[in-house]
């Protein structure tokens, strides 16, 4: 059972995960949630797979791969607030990693998920900056784009983690994955764009969802601002879309989202 307080030493399970997209604004909602008395985020959101694999939990293949499969581990190490009501955690693939949602489910059938997702070819931008600038990625962007189905190719039966760009972005597939174990009211998606614009009330909403009261006084502070090596030209943008066009059709009908701001290429 749960308990609350200074005296709350042990869960039974996370309360909520925050599980995509990557470089769809997690850190930024990470920063806020850990700001929150009452919420302990049990993980540090930048934690590397290998040292903290609590982090990496429910992508972890070998972990799986021999049951039975010890959930206590996931609870180990969790240093929560005096007056912590809700804990948390944060891996932004396990939207992505087909397996996860499954695994997630058969741990907490009733955790609340909340997922931010951001216009694909930005997003698939980004993360290739991001692999840039940590001088993981000698390619260039297009570079990367055309050789990334045969990254995926050689990653079989698995995904590709680092140098997914444009198929993580495909997000009606992950979405309909996410709902086949998960209630729509277990599910809190953000679009990434009105985080950006609208982010106390996107933040706000968050605290509710995780079952917190909003904050009275809270500042934003942008998270993970890498410079990037150059912008993505037109023809780029354009050659993306037709890539994602219909997948975001897909998305909008599901969502219910108008997604007419990601159209503009």
């Amino acid at each position: 059972m749960f308990g609350f307080g200074r005296n709350k030493k042990k869960i039974d399970h996370l309360d909520f995960i925050i599980a995509g997209v990557q470089k769809g604004g997690t850190s930024a909602l990470h920063w806020f949630f850990d700001k929150h008395p009452h919420i302990t985020m049990a993980h540090g959101e930048e934690a590397h797979m290998v040292k903290h694999p609590h982090r990496h939990f429910f992508d972890d293949e070998k972990r799986f791969a021999n049951p039975p499969v010890d959930h206590d581990f996931l609870h180990r190490g969790i240093k929560f607030k005096r007056d912590s009501r809700v804990t948390g955690s944060v891996t932004p693939i396990y939207t992505y990693w087909r397996p996860a949602m499954e695994r997630i489910h058969n741990y907490h059938p009733g955790i609340k998920l909340i997922v931010l997702l951001r216009n694909p070819m930005d997003r698939a931008f980004s993360h290739w900056n991001m692999e840039r600038d940590r001088k993981h990625e000698p390619l260039d962007f297009m570079e990367a784009v055309a050789a990334e189905p045969e990254r995926i190719r050689e990653a079989l039966p698995l995904q590709p983690r680092a140098k997914s760009y444009v198929d993580r972005g495909f997000y009606a597939e992950q979405m309909e994955r996410v709902f086949r174990f998960f209630p729509r009211e277990q599910v809190h998606v953000i679009k990434f764009d009105d985080f950006r614009a609208k982010w106390r009330e996107t933040v706000d909403d968050a605290f509710r969802f995780v079952g917190v009261d909003p904050l009275p006084n809270i500042e934003n502070k942008e998270q993970n601002k890498i410079s990037y090596v150059r912008r993505m030209t037109p023809e780029e943008r354009r050659h993306l879309y037709a890539m994602y066009e219909t997948d975001i059709a897909r998305l909008e009908k599901l969502l219910g989202w108008d997604c007419s701001d990601w159209k503009k290429v």
